[in-house]
C-alpha cells in the first residue's frame, strides 16, 4: 500500500492573481491614473478659461467697433449736411464757404479715423479684425471643452473600477478601468490637439 504521506502534493493554480502583488500593482496604476487626471483637469481649465476670457473680449470688442461707426457716422451726416447747404445756399460769402469747406474736410477726416486706424489700431476695420481673432480662439478652446469633460468623466470611472477592483481582487475589473482610461487618454489627447473635431454641448 502506498502511504498517502508520501504522495506528491498537488498545487492548485487559481485564476485570481496573488492578492498583495495584485493591489501592488494596482496602487501604481490607480496614481498613474490619477496624474492623468490631473493633466485632463488642467486641460480643461485652461479651455474654459480661454474660452470665457476670448467670449468676453469679442463682446466687448463688437461693442468698441459698434461706437465707432456711430461716432462714423455722426461725423458723415454733419459733413453731408454742410455740404447740402452749399447747395441750399448758393449766394454763401467766400469766407463762409472756405470755413464750412474746411470744416467738411475735417469731419471726413475725423469719420475715415474711425472707420480705419492702421497706426493705432482702433479704427473699426481694425478692431472687427481682432473680435474675429477672438473669435477664432473662443471657438478653438469651445471646441476643446468636450474633449476634456468626456475624458474627465472616464478618468473618474476608472479609478472607480480600479478600487473595486482592488477590493474584490479582479482582474476582470482592473482590465475594464484600464479600458475607460484608455478612452479618457485618447480623449485628453485629442483636448491638447484636437486631431478630431467632436460636437460641443449645446450645439
Amino acid at each position: 500500500m502506498v502511504d498517502e504521506t508520501d504522495a506528491p502534493e498537488v498545487h492548485h493554480h487559481h485564476d485570481h492573481p496573488h492578492p498583495d502583488r495584485f493591489r501592488r500593482v494596482a496602487g501604481i496604476y490607480v496614481g498613474v491614473v490619477a496624474l492623468l487626471l490631473a493633466i485632463c483637469t488642467l486641460g480643461g481649465g485652461k479651455a474654459t478659461k480661454e474660452m470665457l476670457t476670448a467670449n468676453i473680449r469679442v463682446a466687448d470688442t463688437y461693442s468698441f467697433a459698434q461706437a465707432k461707426y456711430l461716432r462714423q457716422t455722426a461725423y458723415e451726416l454733419a459733413a453731408d449736411q454742410i455740404e447740402a447747404q452749399f447747395i441750399a445756399y448758393p449766394s454763401i460769402s467766400a469766407e463762409a464757404k472756405a470755413s464750412m469747406t474746411a470744416l467738411v474736410a475735417k469731419y471726413r477726416a475725423a469719420a475715415a479715423h474711425y472707420a480705419s486706424d492702421p497706426t493705432g489700431g482702433e479704427g473699426r476695420r481694425e478692431l472687427l479684425a481682432t473680435a474675429k481673432n477672438w473669435e477664432k480662439i473662443r471657438d478653438h478652446a469651445e471646441a476643446q471643452d468636450p474633449n476634456f469633460q468626456f475624458a474627465s468623466a472616464f478618468f473618474q470611472i476608472a479609478i472607480v473600477l480600479a478600487s473595486v477592483a482592488i477590493a474584490a481582487n479582479s482582474r476582470a475589473l482592473l482590465g475594464l478601468s484600464a479600458a475607460s482610461a484608455a478612452v479618457a487618454t485618447a480623449l485628453t489627447v485629442n483636448g491638447y490637439f484636437l486631431l478630431i473635431h467632436l460636437p460641443t454641448f449645446g450645439a
